[in-house]
């Protein structure tokens, strides 16, 4: 199977929302909640060039459990 930028994108976006999940899951025990404190990153991009305006706004919320989602995504990307 040929790779292509495509499916490491695919991967590494699924690994991330994999490991989003699980660590909402385990947030409420105790001992495991310290894997799901996660840190926010936010990009607000916006124009106005009098023709045309936008304004968007992307955000990211990285935890331990996410971080090893995408490194596990990479790994099985690599497996391939």
């Amino acid at each position: 199977m040929k790779k292509s930028n495509f499916t490491l994108l695919l991967f590494i976006l699924l690994g991330l929302v994999a490991g989003t999940i699980v660590g909402e899951l385990l947030a409420p025990v105790s001992w495991l909640s310290f894997l799901a404190k996660s840190a926010q990153i936010n990009w607000e991009p916006k124009a106005d060039l009098l023709a045309i305006r936008y304004d968007m706004s992307i955000q990211i919320r990285l935890n331990v459990l996410s971080l090893l989602g995408i490194a596990g995504a990479v790994w099985l990307y690599r497996k391939m």
